[in-house]
């Protein structure tokens, strides 16, 4: 099929190459002429784990190209997927959907054809609806422009697998024009939905709350096992065992049981806040004021590594703090509402000599926090350093020995952020650790 991916940001991309690695045609479109030129050459300006090599694959061969005229984009497709940003808005809880009524204003007056538009930015609850009446309205072709919605899943580092091999496909439409839509989506997803994919057709308003509400259990899941690793360390218990137990509890489950120092990106804080905002709205803002105290306890994970930062080495005047992580993620350069970022930043405000490494995500850090010390290894970052925070769960700090960066800091402390390594091996190293909700250890090497 000839498609159009309406807005080039990670979404965007990771959908464009994915659908052309399914032997669409497909044009990407943006109004960033400098992003178009990079990706012409299949240079992709974010990190994502194999999206570079896939993208460069599929525009030489042919089945994908760029583009900044929407008019391109009317004359070429016969299906559109908008997958621009819906950022949180300034000074307040709502999302900013301007980028998509920008989509549909601009696109809509060139419909002269049958076509079908799939939404698949995250938007607040309604928003689908009134997208359609206005696409029909403006578009010549009318009621030939159907709109439907068909959220994404994707988690970053792994992207391409959950587009190409979802949990499920969700496809929100409007009953006058279910028929239509839900066929060009199966066409579309052909080769997915053969492997058994599960494919769940719904309303409009349904398909926009399943993932709202899908990130909005997942954030609750994170915050609640951090609340809980705030009593076990009050009462000297193990968050990670406890969460273990949980785990086999199928109701429950382990994933996103991990405790540490909470969630970030652009999707989770900023989707849950408009989650809370768009109910107000509706006349419902009771339902969701437990979220106000999720994304309280999420904040509060920051505060805290900062003070145990300034417990352990008892004042940060000075102090040589290395940081280990700077993306919200590992297999990541996202750095939007990241806690490790914003931890390094609090360390520095408050007097700490700051040194960071991420293996990925420096660049787009210098942009944020340009007067933090920036290292190109753990070795660097970690040379005559006072105390050592891991803020970001990546292999390569997992994988540390700590004999080997015993020589190389001032004071051998270490802070868990991510409850991602061995306490057992870095005590037995010699090293103070400390984890979040681990308790504290009898021997003389704990805390």
């Amino acid at each position: 099929m000839k498609i159009a991916v309406l807005g080039m940001g990670y979404l965007g991309v990771t959908h464009a190459a994915c659908m052309a690695s399914l032997g669409h045609e497909v044009l990407g479109v943006d109004i960033d002429d400098e992003k178009l030129a990079k990706l012409s050459s299949g240079e992709v300006p974010f990190f994502e784990p194999g999206l570079d090599a896939l993208t460069e694959q599929m525009v030489r061969a042919g089945r994908l190209r760029f583009s900044s005229s929407y008019r391109d984009a009317a004359d070429f497709a016969d299906v559109h997927f908008i997958a621009v940003g819906t950022p949180q808005k300034r000074g307040e809880f709502a999302a900013d959907v301007s980028a998509i009524d920008s989509v549909i204003e601009e696109l809509a007056p060139m419909l002269t054809r049958a076509v079908v538009l799939f939404g698949k930015s995250t938007a607040p609850v309604g928003t689908a609806e009134r997208l359609r009446v206005r696409a029909q309205e403006l578009a010549p072709a009318g009621a030939d422009v159907e709109l439907a919605w068909n959220p994404e899943f994707l988690r970053e580092g792994h992207a391409i697998k959950d587009t190409l091999e979802p949990d499920r496909l969700v496809l929100g439409a409007a009953r006058d024009g279910a028929g239509r839509a839900i066929a060009v989506a199966k066409e579309v997803y052909s080769s997915i939905l053969e492997k058994g994919i599960p494919f769940l057709t719904v309303d409009l308003a349904t398909a926009e709350l399943v993932k709202i509400s899908a990130n909005a259990f997942l954030a609750t899941k994170i915050s609640f096992i951090n609340a809980i690793a705030e009593v076990c360390e009050a009462a000297g218990a193990d968050v990670v065992q406890l969460a273990d137990a949980l785990g086999y509890d199928q109701r429950i489950g382990r994933a996103f049981l991990n405790a540490g120092l909470g969630f970030g990106g652009g999707c989770l804080p900023k989707d849950i806040r408009a989650f809370m905002a768009r109910a107000g709205e509706l006349g419902a803002d009771q339902a969701l004021t437990f979220l106000r105290e999720v994304d309280a306890i999420n904040m509060r994970r920051r505060s805290q590594m900062v003070e145990l930062t300034r417990e352990v080495c008892g004042s940060l005047l000075g102090v040589r703090v290395a940081v280990l992580g700077a993306a919200f993620k590992p297999d990541s350069d996202d750095v939007r509402d990241s806690p490790a970022l914003n931890v390094a930043g609090q360390l520095q405000l408050q007097g700490a000599a700051v040194n960071v490494y991420d293996p990925k995500a420096t660049d787009n850090c210098r942009k944020i926090f340009p007067t933090l010390g920036y290292s190109a290894s753990v070795v660097d970052a970690c040379d005559r350093a006072d105390i050592v925070l891991v803020l970001t769960e990546w292999q390569e700090f997992r994988d540390i020995e700590p004999s080997e960066l015993a020589s190389i800091v001032a004071h051998k402390r270490i802070l868990d952020g991510r409850n991602c390594l061995d306490p057992q091996q870095w005590r037995a190293s010699g090293w103070l650790y400390r984890g979040f909700g681990r308790g504290r250890s009898e021997s003389s090497n704990g805390f």
